[in-house]
């Protein structure tokens, strides 16, 4: 009972200091002539937060967030420490661009007391959310969240010159705004990181790490404040209120049965007492829950089991509700006009133009073959891996490479025209349109690249690696992100006109037809947009994640996922219309010609099947899993697998 009289008297220290005045400033007072008070927000340690109304929008309500302090001791060092803090974070946030981090507008002192103006975020944070609610919160909603604060942690660890270390994660500097999406407030702490470095302790007792005591801040300090806030937040257990490092002590499964043991143990290593043993910083950590959350996208598991089967032996059908009687028979009716075997897995989608056929290999190179027979014209190496898909404009050839480069080939010779660097592997396939390339990186950039100079026209902030293939229409560029944003940027300037958040990684490409954008995630749902504004118009769920892109036809959306089902999707409605089951995942992206719908599955064969009810009408198995994606051109099917083999298929 003791315990819990402690507790009860914590939460409520922590609400009467929230809601403090220390200025005394009042509803309808002013500020620069400008800020209209309307009320506190809260307030903590030297600093107020009031809701504003800026008056330089008579017409319409505009609120905003100000931020004050109020110096009152008279030790000149504090007074020092105090204000060098508050103009360190206005210059930060200045500086900063992130959905997570609010936007700051304004800076400016009167008398002995500074104000910031920043964003208004409406919501909760997450220790209102604890004292006023007594549910337990399950695994999946606390890895969602803890994914958010992933990728915001992330860019200010990736920060250029140094990283940005936050130095006070904790329940109460964590937002939930109204659509539910995760933010970071209160930056007066946070400190740019210098390697050797030692500073005052600074911090949370209970959240901050053992190092953080000693002066020192690092973004594995970060990662340990994330475990002890995660520790609270599916325990209930004020980390503020027990003993300082016993987080092991009090094991998360013996009070909340929702967590696994898997999702305690990356919690528990984030709170190891030695930096060297918990994930280095945000990303590490993010890998982490994703690869706990989608084991299935790992590359061992999109590799056979067993080794593939000798060229010419046919295995026996697995038993599914697509390997029946109709399979077996139609096993073996589909041969091959001509294959052509590269050194290494073909995971790219071919490109045909001028009667050739050009495909991207993980032998790093690009080959460029004959349409008609397979035979080999040329290929040109890069100095990695290519994932990239190529793609032909007019007379040049453009691919990424997992070197960090772009390339543009002469489409006769091969010779390299040009070739463009970013600072990350390249896995988004490059679009051409309007004498222009857009492409991705994972330097978490899109860029747009002349076609014929090599000039960067500019490079758009995604804040996360970009593995996406653009969607380029006559104004806009849309593409998702490893973060899980869509974004549509104007084509001109490549400045943001809307962004969507789906609850995962978007690595499937969006399809935009009759302005509504289509677009899968690994949150294992299929989302419909409206490409003007990115307002949601439908989402459709599957079993798995979804890496495959959409296609459009007649008013249907057809796309796969990882569940090993190909769906077939109204367009208007987001109802299901029909599904065909393979053994396998399905990463490979659908094409549709005429009456069938084409694509490829880890199960190791390539599809066709009927757009109106989804019977198949033909399969041909190939000697590994198929991740490539089907081009159709002249009543031929080019698809690659990962058998190292390019397959030119009649339709």
């Amino acid at each position: 009972m003791g315990q819990l009289t402690t507790r009860q008297l914590a939460r409520k220290r922590d609400r009467q200091t929230k809601h403090k005045s220390r200025s005394g400033l009042q509803p309808g007072d002013m500020l620069q002539e400008r800020y209209q008070i309307v009320g506190p927000l809260g307030a903590g340690g030297f600093s107020s937060v009031y809701q504003a109304r800026d008056m330089r929008f008579p017409s319409g309500t505009k609120l905003c967030a100000i931020k004050e302090m109020l110096i009152s001791t008279a030790d000149p060092q504090i007074r020092k420490l105090t204000i060098k803090s508050f103009e360190r974070e206005a210059s930060m946030l200045a500086m900063l661009n992130h959905p997570a981090i609010p936007d700051v507008s304004d800076y400016f002192t009167e008398g002995n007391r500074s104000y910031l103006v920043l964003e208004l975020i409406r919501g909760k944070d997450l220790q209102n959310w604890l004292d006023e609610s007594n549910e337990m919160l399950n695994q999946a909603t606390a890895l969602d969240w803890c994914l958010q604060l992933c990728d915001a942690l992330t860019y200010l660890h990736q920060q250029k010159p140094q990283p940005i270390v936050f130095r006070d994660l904790k329940p109460s500097n964590i937002m939930l705004d109204q659509f539910k999406r995760i933010r970071l407030i209160d930056f007066g702490i946070a400190k740019l990181f210098e390697g050797g470095n030692k500073g005052t302790m600074i911090g949370t007792e209970g959240y901050s790490p053992p190092e953080q005591y000693r002066g020192e801040a690092t973004p594995a300090g970060d990662v340990y404040a994330m475990g002890a806030t995660l520790h609270h937040l599916l325990t209930r257990q004020d980390p503020r209120l027990e003993p300082p490092f016993t987080f092991a002590e009090r094991p998360i499964r013996s009070i909340n049965k929702t967590v696994t043991l898997a999702f305690e143990s990356v919690v528990m290593r984030c709170l190891a007492y030695d930096p060297k043993e918990r994930y280095p910083d945000a990303m590490a950590l993010r890998d982490a829950l994703l690869a706990l959350s989608q084991p299935e996208l790992t590359l061992a598991d999109l590799l056979p089991t067993a080794p593939p089967p000798a060229v010419g032996v046919v295995p026996d059908p697995v038993e599914t509700p697509a390997a029946n009687s109709l399979v077996r028979r139609t096993a073996n009716l589909v041969k091959p006009l001509w294959t052509f075997k590269c050194e290494d897995e073909i995971r790219s989608k071919a490109a045909v133009a001028q009667e050739m056929v050009f495909v991207s290999a993980y032998d790093n190179n690009v080959y460029a073959l004959s349409a008609n027979n397979g035979a080999f014209v040329w290929k040109h190496p890069t100095s990695d891996g290519l994932g990239s898909s190529p793609y032909v404009y007019e007379n040049g050839v453009f691919v990424g490479s997992a070197d960090q480069h772009v390339y543009s080939l002469n489409i006769r010779n091969g010779r390299m025209n040009w070739r463009f660097g970013t600072k990350g592997a390249i896995y988004s396939s490059p679009v051409a349109r309007f004498d222009h390339v857009f492409v991705g990186s994972d330097d978490s950039h899109v860029y747009a690249i002349n076609v014929n100079t090599a000039k960067m026209v500019w490079k758009a902030n995604a804040f996360s690696p970009v593995r996406s293939t653009p969607f380029v229409d006559e104004e806009r560029v849309f593409f998702g992100t490893e973060g899980g944003y869509i974004y549509c940027l104007e084509i001109a300037t490549g400045k943001m006109k809307w962004q969507f958040q789906a609850r995962r990684a978007v690595t499937s490409s969006p399809m935009v037809r009759d302005d509504l954008l289509v677009v899968g995630s690994l949150d294992n749902t299929v989302y419909a947009l409206d490409a003007g504004s990115g307002w949601a118009i439908w989402r459709f769920r599957t079993r798995r994640p979804i890496v495959s892109s959409p296609v459009i036809y007649e008013g249907v959306v057809y796309i796969g996922s990882s569940d090993g089902t190909l769906y077939a999707i109204d367009v208007d409605t987001g109802r299901q219309l029909w599904t065909f089951d393979t053994a396998g995942q399905i990463a490979s992206s659908p094409a549709v010609w005429r009456e069938a719908v084409y694509f490829g599955s880890t199960d190791g064969k390539v599809y066709s099947v009927g757009i109106k009810r989804g019977e198949l009408r033909w399969q041909y198995e190939t000697g590994g899993p198929v991740i490539s994606s089907p081009t159709i051109e002249n009543e031929t099917v080019y698809v690659g697998s990962t058998d190292h083999n390019l397959y030119a298929l009649p339709i």
